[in-house]
């Protein structure tokens, strides 16, 4: 160190003794759900709702709602949002006032001037830049990233990369604000019982930087939809809530959607997932042909053998699939008194 620089402080690693802190409480958002000064990652399948959902949870905070566990939104926030793939006076403006959002408090990130120039927003290297604006409007108690991978501009397979490139955004977190970002699974994930957490596209750094994870499935039919609590590393995992996307128009000619929120699911997020994504997965060769021989046999009492394998010919079941459905469901074959052989439950 040259003479004229003057430091209290000594070059070397500092410690920081326990004794000298003094523990503090989570901050939650949504308790158990959502924290301040963390990321949370929103994942799922394309067509569960993920951004109306999140725009939903945006809704509850800048208008102080109620949580889809009925607990109040103790104070109305800022809210920011930054979509990479949806038009913002099309497609989120309307979604966020069926969802009644107090518009005042909505505010899209759109472009940065950089230069003497407008260019797009980029959130893998103009998170600094957020942070600065954000501390201008007053705050912000939620952030928005749709989707997340765009906030690493390296290899999102790559763990290096994706905790480089989300540095920035974890940084954000802490200051008090909660941040979603909004991610996908992998093609096929579905097929097998993975872990919701090996489901989300990219690398498992994503997961491992969030405090937090969220995941949805569709379920209920075409509109029908979970969520489901897949990590948490503040509080309780597990359990989870089911919700409806609801089409509807606003303004007389605005067609739109919003979510609305239906009961508590409990279980672990594997568990609730795999419920919901079986009763969506269309139903296997063998699974049809159960179903055909319970219909008829139910209604039938018995019939005879023939007339069982024509009929599953006539409604497009091969004679092999048939037998194999008839020994899995334990289905008796008997002669009758003339020669003739009975199928019967």
């Amino acid at each position: 160190m040259h003479p004229w620089v003057v430091s209290e402080y000594p070059d070397g690693v500092r410690l920081l003794q326990a004794a000298e802190c003094e523990p503090l409480a989570v901050r939650w958002l949504w308790r158990h759900w959502l924290p301040s000064g963390a990321i949370t990652i929103l994942a799922g399948m394309p067509g569960t709702g993920k951004t109306t959902l999140a725009l939903s949870i945006a809704s509850i905070v800048s208008s102080a709602g109620a949580w889809p566990d009925g607990t109040p939104c103790i104070e109305a926030g800022n809210v920011v949002i930054w979509s990479g793939e949806d038009d913002i006076q099309a497609t989120l403006l309307p979604r966020l006032i069926a969802m009644g959002a107090d518009r005042s408090r909505v505010h899209f990130v759109t472009s940065i001037h950089d230069q003497g120039r407008f260019r797009e927003f980029d959130p893998s290297t103009d998170i600094r830049q957020l942070m600065l604006k954000i501390a201008e409007i007053g705050g912000a108690r939620l952030v928005i990233i749709d989707p997340i991978l765009n906030a690493v501009s390296g290899d999102a397979h790559r763990a290096n990369d994706v905790r480089r490139d989300l540095h920035d955004l974890v940084v954000l977190a802490r200051s008090e604000v909660a941040v979603i970002g909004i991610s996908h699974f992998s093609k096929g994930g579905g097929k097998a019982p993975q872990h919701p957490l090996d489901r989300v596209i990219g690398s498992q750094a994503f997961a491992a930087l969030a405090r937090i994870v969220l995941v949805t499935a569709q379920s209920m039919g075409e509109e029908g939809r979970v969520l489901a609590r897949a990590k948490s590393n503040l509080g309780p995992d597990g359990s989870g809530f089911e919700y409806v996307v609801e089409s509807l128009t606003i303004s007389d000619s605005i067609e739109t959607s919003r979510v609305v929120w239906r009961g508590a699911l409990e279980g672990d997020a594997r568990e609730i997932l795999g419920q919901a994504e079986q009763a969506m997965r269309p139903p296997s060769r063998m699974e049809e042909a159960k179903t055909f021989l319970l219909d008829l046999l139910v209604g039938h009492g018995h019939l005879p053998s023939v007339q069982v394998l024509e009929l599953a010919a006539s409604a497009g079941h091969s004679a092999s699939t048939i037998h194999r459905a008839k020994a899995e469901l334990q289905i008796r074959a008997e002669k009758d008194g003339h020669g003739g052989w009975y199928w019967r439950l």
